[in-house]
């Protein structure tokens, strides 16, 4: 709330010569119209079951929408594959201050949506259709559609963008490299090798059985990789949004297009590469990674450099979360992209 009253403050200061009565009620008219239920009926505090048609019949995937700006609406995809919207709360803390409209989204198998349990329907070129009759259900449009994919959902919002970008204002792609195998090499490459030689020993021992269940295999890994370069937090810090996320990944989802390892890919994502169509996209685009991430940080910073419209941030603090573990650089940075593109820029000066 003290953000939202100093976005509100910033509002009335650009009002030149207005009396202090004039300024409390252009405040108090933003923050109506920000906060300004759209919906008839009961209501629900924003949640919307949107009913989806895929090969297999029927289901519902859940919404929840935060707020009203019809020049600024961003709708998140979560990582994982298999997590859910939950880890995007710290967004409330930021955007309704800004005046960002935001859209919380569980993808078919997350969270609060249907989950058929049937590996068939966990395919990338399928999520792209359900991203797509999400966005008509909300009536989402190239006048204020942002798409904001982290980790998975990078790619999924990239690849939704090469089919459908036309309907897109904005696209961010969050912590996540645009190509599988050069993430693996990434993973092989750079990130075992920082690892202690008798620890990286055990690790492979145990991926080489394939014995993922075993629990060694997660006390090896929080403390020399999660706390490295997924959240970089004592765990006994870590976000209870985050915590609540991740206890809920669904882990069919996760193995069939991840894989059961850490390092690298292995499912149906194994050769998912689409560096060489970036010049494709002409929508302006906000490639974020951090220092520490999973994924290589100057990959992500190339991927603005290969786009027509591209804007790179780079949180020299943040690992694979960094909308968590630098947070106001994550923040910020967003803000500014938004806000730009929205007045007109292609490219946003960060």
């Amino acid at each position: 709330m003290i953000r939202f009253l100093c976005f509100c403050t910033a509002v009335l200061l650009a009002t030149a010569c207005s009396s202090p009565a004039k300024e409390t009620e252009t405040a108090s008219a933003a923050a109506t119209s920000y906060f300004q239920s759209q919906e008839t009926g009961v209501q629900d505090g924003g949640v919307r079951m949107i009913p989806i048609t895929t090969p297999k019949g029927k289901f519902n995937v859940w919404t929840k929408r935060v707020g009203n700006n019809p020049r600024m609406k961003v709708l998140l995809l979560n990582g994982g594959p298999g997590a859910t919207h939950e880890y995007f709360e710290c967004m409330e803390s930021f955007l309704p201050a800004e005046g960002i409209e935001f859209i919380y989204y569980d993808q078919l198998g997350c969270g609060n949506s249907d989950n058929p349990k049937d590996t068939a329907l966990w395919s990338l070129p399928r999520y792209v259709e359900e991203v797509e009759q999400v966005r008509q259900a909300l009536n989402l449009t190239k006048d204020n559609f942002y798409l904001l994919g982290h980790s998975w959902g990078g790619i999924l919002a990239a690849e939704y963008a090469f089919k459908y970008q036309n309907n897109l204002k904005g696209l961010v792609i969050s912590n996540m490299m645009m190509s599988i195998p050069e993430y693996g090499k990434y993973a092989d490459n750079v990130l075992a090798k920082q690892m202690k030689p008798e620890v990286l020993k055990e690790i492979r021992q145990i991926e080489a059985r394939k014995d993922f269940q075993n629990p060694r295999y997660m006390e090896l890994l929080l403390p020399n990789f999660y706390v490295e370069h997924i959240l970089r937090l004592p765990l006994d810090q870590w976000p209870e949004p985050v915590n609540r996320s991740f206890a809920k990944m669904n882990q069919s989802l996760y193995v069939t297009m991840q894989g059961p390892s850490e390092f690298g890919v292995s499912g149906k994502l194994l050769n998912w590469d689409r560096t060489p169509d970036l010049p494709k996209l002409t929508v302006p685009v906000l490639s974020i990674g951090g220092k520490y991430d999973t994924m290589d940080p100057e990959h992500m910073r190339r991927i603005a450099t290969q786009v027509q419209n591209g804007t790179a941030l780079i949180c020299l603090n943040g690992s694979h979360m960094s909308l968590y573990d630098d947070q106001q650089t994550y923040m910020t940075g967003l803000i500014k992209f938004m806000k730009g593109v929205d007045k007109g820029e292609k490219k946003v000066a960060l």
